[in-house]
């Protein structure tokens, strides 16, 4: 694929980026197939072992169009329609929390919408709030000097947090407030002005803990999974069987134990846990190198990036993909409690897939997009020298050309010097500067 004509290759940023989503998008699909199919055939829904898998396939060629769309234009299109995709995300946030409009599943009440075109706010809006970010410190760079500038955007966050929270869904709440905070940071704000942000932050999700019982029973059974392996500490429990009975090469695919009827959401909170299981260690190491190849390449073109912009929002939106899929894979190896928050590219359901395909598209734009000494430094190293039609830059007093050198042959070599033996005797014939000879030979002759 070559996205700036055809004359030219791809960047590696680009190219890396590219690799990376497809064979994430790829795995995610075999694996929701194998952790849903089991469940679809015990519990006899509509579609069979099938019904999970024709979903992810749908929404995922609508995400891979919307990808394709967002990594030719969408920097530009997308700052355009920033207001307006902020906007129309905190109403939808608005419209979950009322009664009758917001649906509720398992406990929360995070989608609007019914059957097919069920629909998550959150998930645009924590995508919305970097867009948000990456447009209001390019254009105002000075906002970044005090926390008073910052205000009007960090309340803005606050708001949309405040809803999420309320649904309730803590995790996808920590996972844009620590991409903003590094927006934010890499935008220049100085660690101490965010300092009094952060307490602020963390006495409100202690606050929130002690207001909910069953994050309260999240954090003890990440805490202490032993002391209650039937309830708090269930879904950890058997996430870690399933990863100690994958072993080094795993159980093979489709044989996986756990997904039948002892991992609760096997294909979507738990998915790595069964690729652990079927596909053991290799698999994981696979999975966690396919995240990093994503996250380098992410971080890159951000540092490559064109303008000012286009640096924040390809840093801000890589950060976002990679904080998900941290806490993800942590949660799921008992390195942090459950959150709740679907693995990136991998983990089931339509509105996380399509926006997190938009957010990789949006990247890639940014990766094909260098400034042109980053492109310049980019280019192979083993090309070869200057020649022929190679063009050349000559310097011309204060100003600069680039013009075509050609190989000279013996008669342009000639003329040149013959060219240049004329002007010589002209400049003397009209009193230009002369050699010591030629008075030496001037006074021998008289």
């Amino acid at each position: 694929m070559r996205p700036e004509g055809r004359g030219r290759q791809a960047p590696v940023e680009y190219q890396l980026l590219l690799t990376a989503t497809l064979c994430l998008l790829a795995l995610g699909a075999v694996m929701v197939f194998s952790a849903s199919s089991a469940t679809g055939v015990l519990n006899e829904t509509g579609g069979g072992g099938f019904q999970y898998l024709k979903k992810i396939v749908i929404f995922g060629a609508i995400g891979l169009l919307v990808m394709r769309f967002a990594s030719i234009k969408g920097a530009r299109v997308t700052r355009a329609l920033t207001p307006a995709i902020v906007g129309v995300s905190l109403f939808l946030l608005a419209c979950v929390l009322v009664p009758g409009v917001g649906q509720t599943v398992n406990g929360s009440q995070r989608w609007v919408g019914s059957g097919v075109l069920t629909f998550q706010p959150s998930e645009l809006a924590k995508v919305s709030l970097i867009l948000y970010g990456a447009h209001l410190l390019a254009a105002r760079p000075k906002m970044t000097r005090s926390l008073r500038d910052l205000g009007p955007y960090l309340l803005i966050v606050a708001l949309a947090m405040l809803m999420v929270v309320m649904q309730p869904d803590l995790g996808t709440a920590m996972t844009t407030t620590f991409a903003v905070g590094a927006l934010l940071l890499v935008a220049g704000v100085r660690p101490g002005t965010l300092a009094p942000v952060a307490a602020i932050g963390a006495v409100a999700i202690v606050g929130v803990i002690a207001a909910n019982p069953y994050q309260q029973d999240r954090l003890t059974g990440f805490l202490n999974p032993g002391a209650d392996v039937e309830g708090a500490g269930y879904q950890s429990q058997q996430a870690q069987i399933a990863l100690g009975s994958g072993g080094t090469m795993g159980v093979g695919l489709g044989e996986s134990v756990q997904k039948a009827s002892y991992l609760p959401e096997a294909h979507t909170d738990m998915i790595s846990a069964v690729l652990g299981e079927e596909t053991g260690l290799a698999g994981m190491v696979i999975l966690i190198g396919l995240l990093s190849m994503f996250g380098y390449a992410g971080f890159r073109a951000a540092h490559r990036a064109r303008d000012r912009y286009g640096k924040l929002l390809a840093a801000g939106l890589t950060t976002l993909i990679m904080v998900q899929a941290t806490i993800n894979l942590f949660a799921v190896l008992g390195l942090a409690p459950l959150t709740g928050v679907p693995l990136p590219f991998v983990s089931y359901g339509g509105t996380s897939l399509i926006v997190t395909l938009a957010s990789a598209g949006l990247i890639m734009n940014v990766a094909r997009r260098q400034s042109p000494a980053s492109a310049k430094a980019s280019r192979p190293a083993d090309r070869p020298a200057a020649r022929g039609g190679e063009r050349l830059r000559t310097v011309q007093g204060t100003g600069a050309r680039w013009s075509e050198a050609k190989p000279s042959t013996g008669a342009e070599t000639r003329r040149r010097g013959t060219a240049g033996s004329t002007s010589r005797d002209s400049g003397r014939r009209h009193g230009g500067p002369r050699r010591a000879g030629d008075s030496r030979r001037g006074r021998a002759a008289r």
